[in-house]
């Protein structure tokens, strides 16, 4: 294993992404069979995603339709035609023999995508998209070397499903930038519907190419490619980047700081290991011997129906965390966490903050209280048992001085316990406003009771009326804490 120095390196890292994402659709992409995960291998094929002489291919519209709305919001140009080619490579699980892909016509091209500066949040970096094209995917080989058993099986289940690979151009510099990426790129994708992005579904997967660029007296060289395989978290593409930086600059100054020629090579991540590990020569575009696939015709895009797709994106992920932050007078990183739960926590949150007329409170529950109850619980948003509006209500009261955040927390767990309304659950708990002459009347009483405090107070210790906001609370449990504090600090000042 390489120890990762913490120490700035010599050198700069080059990494370029490479993302295939499984679509979203009900059928594969060249079939009618059923695109889900989960079912019992080599259940649903069919001759043409088994490549079964005479089958031919037909395009599935919705997977068109997705790589096109996907394109547009990475700021791609779609053209007027794209077309389908065959890329030919033999392995046990691509029955074919040939992959349908997409060569020199993509259906997205010259994109990018700006993220944060995981090193200065209040910049961005623009990455830039090279093309994003589809693809059908490959079956699945399963290796089972338990007990002694060194078998491969195939489950040809996955074969056909539709894929966009989106290939970025080699604008990240660090593996934190890398992991930045991914995580905008998965926010994005499963905002707009495209794809779930399981990545433990294998619906997202990634490869990082990554060299490194060292400065030798002035002229910078720099180290053949890699690309790096079998990454299944966006936690291992970072550490994998990492290793694989370090080790290409170990291997530079093991060959007396001099660099080989060699072609670009495939190495795979060991996560048990934290370490790649070599694989193969990685192929070139004309390894692959790719030609336009004569059982499809290049697809005609018109303008319009891209205009249409355009205008139906809705506003994008990173464009609501900017409003929710100036709307709601939100901290970028609230913003960020709210807009990461999705669409349905975006609209419970601008619902809750805006009946309680405060974005920050409601900000503060929807992390601490919402979010924790949603993990506890197992539930998605849709289905939690206190509304957006319920909890507006709560928090109105709270703003308005009537509750304060220990009995609102009292009442929020009792409506969630029990699906009470705001009212009825304040009742059960017999929670009372207590007026202004209630509160007046038991602060003159503690005060009386405790001189020391009024002295101590008076001697320039603020925190000693502290005490008596406990002691009330204790005497009156509906009493608000602010309320008291407020009328203790104006009678001590007419004492």
């Amino acid at each position: 294993m390489i120890a990762h120095s913490t120490d700035p390196m010599p050198y700069q890292t080059v990494i370029g992404l490479e993302v295939h994402v499984q679509l979203k659709t009900r059928s594969k992409l060249f079939c009618r069979c059923e695109n889900r995960f989960g079912a019992a291998p080599n259940t649903q094929t069919c001759p043409v995603c088994l490549g079964l002489p005479g089958a031919l291919p037909v395009i599935n519209q919705q997977a068109l339709e997705l790589a096109i709305r996907a394109g547009l919001a990475l700021n791609c140009e779609i053209p007027p035609l794209t077309k389908w080619d065959r890329k030919q490579y033999f392995y046990p699980d691509l029955p074919k023999g040939y992959q349908i892909s997409q060569f020199d016509l993509p259906i997205c091209a010259s994109g990018h995508l700006e993220i944060v500066d995981p090193e200065d949040a209040s910049a961005t970096r623009r990455i830039g998209i090279t093309r994003a094209h589809l693809e059908e995917d490959a079956g699945k080989s399963i290796h089972d070397e338990a007990a002694g058993r060194t078998d491969s099986r195939i489950d040809l289940n996955r074969c056909g499903t539709p894929l966009l690979e989106i290939v970025s151009e080699p604008d990240l510099r660090s593996a934190a930038e890398a992991r930045v990426y991914l995580s905008e790129l998965k926010l994005l994708l499963t905002h707009l519907g495209v794809s779930d992005c399981e990545m433990q579904e294998g619906s997202l997967r990634v490869d990082a190419n990554v060299n490194l660029w060292i400065d030798v007296s002035g002229e910078q060289v720099a180290t053949p490619i890699v690309e790096i395989k079998n990454m299944n978290s966006f936690r291992s593409v970072e550490r994998a980047i990492l290793y694989e930086a370090d080790r290409q600059f170990l291997a530079w100054q093991e060959n007396g700081k001099t660099i080989r020629t060699e072609p670009k090579t495939t190495r795979g991540w060991d996560d048990a290991r934290e370490s790649t590990f070599p694989q193969r020569e990685k192929e070139e575009s004309a390894d692959y011997r790719y030609f336009p696939d004569p059982d499809l015709l290049p697809v005609r895009i018109p303008r319009a129906q891209v205009e249409a797709a355009r205008e139906n994106l809705g506003e994008l992920p990173a464009a609501t965390r900017t409003r929710l932050e100036h709307e709601y007078k939100i901290k970028p990183y609230d913003a960020d966490v709210i807009v990461n739960q999705g669409p349905a926590m975006i609209r419970y949150f601008e619902t809750v903050a805006g009946l309680a007329g405060d974005g920050r409170r409601a900000g503060n529950w929807v992390q601490q209280d919402v979010l924790r109850m949603l993990k506890d619980r197992g539930e998605t948003i849709e289905s939690f048992p206190v509304s957006a509006a319920a909890l507006g209500d709560l928090l109105a009261r709270v703003v308005a001085g009537s509750l304060d955040n220990t009995r609102a927390r009292d009442v929020f767990t009792a409506m969630l316990e029990k699906g009470q309304d705001v009212a009825s659950a304040i009742a059960a708990l017999g929670i009372a406003t207590v007026d202004a002459g209630a509160v007046d009347s038991l602060c003159r009483e503690l005060l009386e009771a405790n001189p020391q405090v009024v002295e101590d107070f008076r001697g320039g210790k603020q925190q000693a009326i502290g005490s008596l906001i406990g002691q009330a609370k204790q005497k009156n449990p509906n009493a608000n804490p602010q309320a008291v504090r407020e009328a203790l600090l104006r009678i001590v000042a007419t004492m």
